[in-house]
């Protein structure tokens, strides 16, 4: 989960574990499967590097984006 990350860390985007809504709110802000993301904060809502991009999510959409670790 891309909450258990900390800090520093980098990890692919392999699966979005919701529906097409939680989808398109990912997709809006840049993050879908296949991306890879850098941990900025995870104290409160979860701000990661994707693309160049700083994004903040919050923690519940966070949980449902499993990450593997690069």
């Amino acid at each position: 989960m891309l909450t258990q990350l900390k800090p520093g860390e980098s990890a692919k985007i392999i699966a979005v574990e919701g529906g097409h809504g939680l989808r398109q709110k990912l997709s809006l802000r840049g993050i879908s499967e296949g991306d890879f993301v850098r941990v900025i904060s995870n104290q409160g809502p979860v701000t990661v590097e994707v693309d160049r991009n700083t994004v903040s999510i919050g923690r519940g959409m966070a949980r449902k984006i499993r990450v593997m670790r690069v």
